[in-house]
């Protein structure tokens, strides 16, 4: 695997490991599903089932719904009656209607039969019956329970509390309690089979139980725009649920029947007080109308009417041609008087006087006549003077005529214009004295209309009264569609379980993956670490683990450390382009406990076995451990010899005159060779020491002399020893410990490398699950199999 090998990044999740994140805690799982399908199974056993009753309605129309309040829309009395059909939804779940259903089928008295666990009501056939002495008003309003225990048929025991002792009752007597007396009496028919078993009688509110079963009901259309009802209820008792919604159908017919026919009643009532308030107004109306005719003298304006219009055209024309006439004849009269000499008089001037006309033609013919004459003779001519003379007496003759025929005409014409002045008279009065008889008339149709209107609807009014229909049609009454319980649902109860019983330990880990902020694996350290390489990891060892390798060794440990030795020589070999062996690897981690030391020992263990000449140095002068690998108990014991105890780093670097063979611990450990530099006694000034000039010459000279050169170091985030020494590291392996170092903790080395305080910086994460370890939760091939107890998850 190469160090710089990115999986993915925080942008980039990886999908697997996600998933990998709960399937490796899949014992959880089903042990958390074991114990929810347990728990669904109590539930189940012990749960009261539940049954449907369904029944279908279809609400009428008030046109369609039959009886008589269809004619009083008219007078738009029942203007609202077209109720929308979710209105009627509401009223059918009305408080009220449920209170009634209560009332009517005792519904706030219970008998329970008691059980061990459950216990079970009794509907049907109750073994006893309970009257209250007291009245209705207490009685629905009280909340009372007591227990009865069957001994004979004519004996019962009763008692207020549960567990205290039952006092013997006859049946039929009255028994005094908070809520008054009450009256048990036997079922006989049933009697029997509850003998011996106790029973829980109780009381409760009327409005409680009415609004607890309003609740459970569903009412609902069949589709959004139809009228048909679709009413379901659910009960532990499939019979009360039945007769719930069919008394709660029957009540709500009921109470619009009785609303329909208050309205009628009052309609009624209504209709025959208009009725004789407006018989008085139709006879004065009447009278009104007889005193008119009497006073003007009418009998029919209309027919009068038209006489005098016929009679008073033909006068008008008559009229006219008078006016014609005399108009003509003073015409005449005029040119007759004015004219001095012999001159012809017009003709056929249109007068109707025959006489006036033989003169006026006589006349011309003899002026006609003389001036012919004249033509051929004078004045004088005897002839002449003969025809001037009968001229003139003409003359004379029509002037008498056309006065006389003036004087006629006028008189006429008089005569003529006064008839039609009464004619006209007679006509304009005639639209005045209609008015007011049409006013009259009008006001006398109106009010027997109405009367006649009235009368007919007091007679339909009765029609409504006896043939008022409900307000609903029952499709399908009350029935139970299937006798299995529709609640609990078994299988759904078991799949909300297994589901309840996943998602608590799914919660759990999201929840600890959620704020955990610890390094767990590679994995994880890469999301953080980004492009600093990462050599690899280390399982975590019980106490009984061996806590460092042997000899051909192929545990677990053993492969980690040979993937991080791989991945350090490879880190050393691509920097060692630049020049020098690239050899010295400082260990370090943030704080003392993550297992530098342990990374330290190990790894020189596994590079030595290759063969390669190691040195391993321990720096960590404040908090010595690598002496501790390699003496004290048998189970970690390697070597108790050839142990220079006492020298080491700190003794060279304060002792001019020691030389470095001096400090030098060379071991042979199953076959392969190892030198260690202890870090020697503890001095006063860890620091001033680390910053004397030996230091660079004691790196020089191992660098040269050693294959590695592997330095525990002491923690990086607690002491400055390891900075002071970091310009002779060319790598420094960063151990992190799972679940215990801090993600943030990662950032401080990163920044350090950053600011160019390190070089050469990768990690290495200690002590991981073996659940953890990987990619794929472990490392392959069957190396130290190990084999966890079933009951450890």
């Amino acid at each position: 695997m190469s160090p710089n090998t990115q999986i993915n990044t925080p942008d980039n999740p990886d999908l697997k490991e996600i998933i990998n994140q709960y399937t490796k805690h899949w014992k959880w799982f089903v042990a958390s599903v074991i114990i929810a399908l347990a728990m669904a199974f109590v539930y189940l056993r012990y749960a009261k089932p539940e049954y449907v009753a369904e029944a279908k309605i279809q609400i009428l129309d008030e046109k369609n719904s039959g009886g008589g309040l269809g004619l009083f829309q008219d007078l738009e009395l029942l203007s609202g009656s077209n109720t929308a059909v979710v209105d009627e939804i509401e009223i059918i779940n009305s408080r009220s209607n449920f209170i009634e259903v209560v009332k009517r089928l005792g519904l706030n008295t219970r008998v329970i039969a008691q059980g061990k666990i459950i216990e079970t009501e009794l509907y049907a056939d109750p073994p006893i019956k309970v009257n209250f002495i007291a009245a209705d008003s207490v009685i629905n309003k009280a909340s009372f329970a007591f227990y009865l225990e069957f001994s004979s048929s004519t004996v019962f025991g009763y008692s207020e509390e549960e567990n205290e002792p039952v006092k013997p009752m006859p049946f039929g007597k009255n028994i005094s309690t908070p809520i008054g007396d009450i009256v048990i009496t036997p079922n006989i028919e049933e009697f029997e089979r509850y003998r011996n078993l106790k029973l829980k009688v109780v009381v409760n509110p009327v409005d409680q139980v009415a609004q607890s079963y309003r609740n459970r009901i569903n009412i609902s259309t069949h589709e959004k725009i139809s009228n048909v009802l679709n009413i379901s209820l659910k009960d532990p008792i499939q019979e009360k649920a039945v007769h719930i919604i069919d008394e709660l159908i029957k009540i709500y017919n009921k109470n619009a029947i009785d609303d329909k026919r208050e309205i009628a009643d009052r309609t009624s009532n209504f209709i025959d007080d208009r009725i004789a308030e407006i018989y008085g107004s139709l006879s004065s109306v009447d009278q009104s109308a007889q005193d008119f005719k009497t006073d003007r003298g009418l009998t029919d304006i209309g027919a009068e009417t038209n006489i005098n219009l016929n009679v008073g055209v033909a006068n008008q024309q008559e009229l006219s041609g008078m006016r014609t006439q005399l108009n003509i004849a003073s015409s005449m009269k005029d040119i007759v008087e004015q004219q001095d000499n012999f001159e012809v008089l017009p003709g056929n001037i249109g007068l109707n006087d025959p006489t006036i006309n033989s003169i006026t033609s006589k006349y011309n013919e003899l002026v006609l006549e003389r001036n012919r004459l004249l033509k051929s003779s004078n004045e004088k001519n005897p002839v002449i003077v003969n025809l001037d003379q009968q001229i003139m007496g003409l003359k004379s003759n029509m002037q008498a005529s056309l006065n006389s025929t003036v004087d006629n005409l006028g008189m006429r014409v008089s005569s003529l214009s006064g008839q039609q002045a009464v004619f006209n008279s007679k006509i304009y009065s005639s639209p005045k004295n209609e008015r007011a008889l049409r006013d009259i008339t009008r006001q006398q149709q109106t009010t027997e209309q109405l009367y006649l209107y009235l009368l007919q609807k007091r007679e339909e009014a009765q029609i409504a009264v006896a043939s008022t229909a409900p307000k609903s049609k029952i499709i399908d009454f009350a029935y139970n569609p299937s006798p299995f319980p529709v609640s609990p649902k078994r299988n759904i109860v078991y799949l909300a379980f297994i589901i309840l019983g996943g998602l608590i330990p799914f919660s759990i880990i999201y929840a600890v993956n959620l704020l955990d902020n610890k390094v767990h694996n590679m994995h994880s350290l890469e999301k953080v670490a980004r492009n600093i390489p990462i050599l690899g990891e280390m399982p975590r060892l019980t106490n009984k683990d061996q806590k460092v390798i042997v000899k051909e060794d192929r545990s677990v440990l053993a492969e980690s450390l040979r993937i991080i030795r791989t991945n350090l020589d490879y880190l050393i070999k691509t920097n060692r382009a630049s020049g020098g062996k690239n050899n010295v690897v400082f260990v370090t981690s943030s704080v003392p406990g993550e297992g530098k030391s342990f990374l330290s020992t190990n790894l020189a263990m596994t590079i030595a076995s290759t063969d390669k000449k190691v040195l391993l140095l321990g720096a960590d002068v404040r908090n010595p451990k690598l002496f501790e690998y390699f003496t004290g108990g048998s189970t970690n014991k390697i070597a108790d010899k050839h142990l220079k105890e006492g020298l080491g780093l700190t003794d060279y670097l304060y002792d001019d005159s020691l030389e470095i063979k001096d400090i030098l611990n060379s071991l042979e450990i199953f076959k392969d060779s190892l030198d260690i530099i202890y870090s020697g006694r503890i001095p006063p000034n860890p620091a001033e020491l680390l910053m004397s000039k030996r230091v660079k010459a004691l790196f020089d000279q191992v660098s040269e002399q050693y294959d590695y050169v592997i330095v525990d170091t002491a923690p990086l985030m607690v002491v400055t020893d390891t900075l002071l020494m970091s310009d002779y590291a060319n790598h420094i392996i960063y151990v992190s410990r799972a679940g215990t170092t801090e993600k943030k903790a990662i950032q401080f080395p990163i920044k350090l490398q950053q600011e160019g305080k390190i070089k050469g910086l990768s990690f290495v994460v200690n002590y991981v699950k073996e659940t953890d370890l990987g990619y794929g939760g472990k490392y392959g091939y069957g190396y130290g199999k190990h084999h966890k107890k079933w009951w450890k998850f």
